[in-house]
């Protein structure tokens, strides 16, 4: 009934989030979630609450499933290849199962 699948996470700023969501439509995702972020590394603390000076500079967790583990990796080695030169950014990748593989 399950099948395997490729979860991948984008924990990146807020002012790339729309040029990341392109990215991960291009290379053939159909779907995402984005969650607003908050914690510290390397690039300061990044606090969840509370107003920011500049919104932008806040941090979201982008995560999408897929099938096709190589185009997974593609959409993550593509985002990490043209934005965390510039702009801080983790990704990382984790098998997963699913229910209904075509959905993904």
């Amino acid at each position: 009934m399950f099948s395997p699948a490729t979860k991948t996470v984008l924990i990146v700023e807020r002012l790339i989030q729309e040029d990341v969501i392109d990215r991960i439509e291009a290379g053939g995702a159909k779907g995402y979630t984005i969650v607003p972020g908050s914690g510290q590394g390397e690039h300061h603390r990044r606090r969840g609450r509370g107003a920011h000076i500049v919104d932008d500079f806040s941090i979201v967790r982008i995560e999408f499933i897929m099938a096709d583990d190589a185009k997974a990796r593609a959409i993550a080695e593509d985002v990490a290849e043209r934005y965390f030169e510039q702009y801080p950014g983790i990704v990382y990748i984790s098998p997963v199962e699913v229910i209904r593989p075509e959905r993904f």
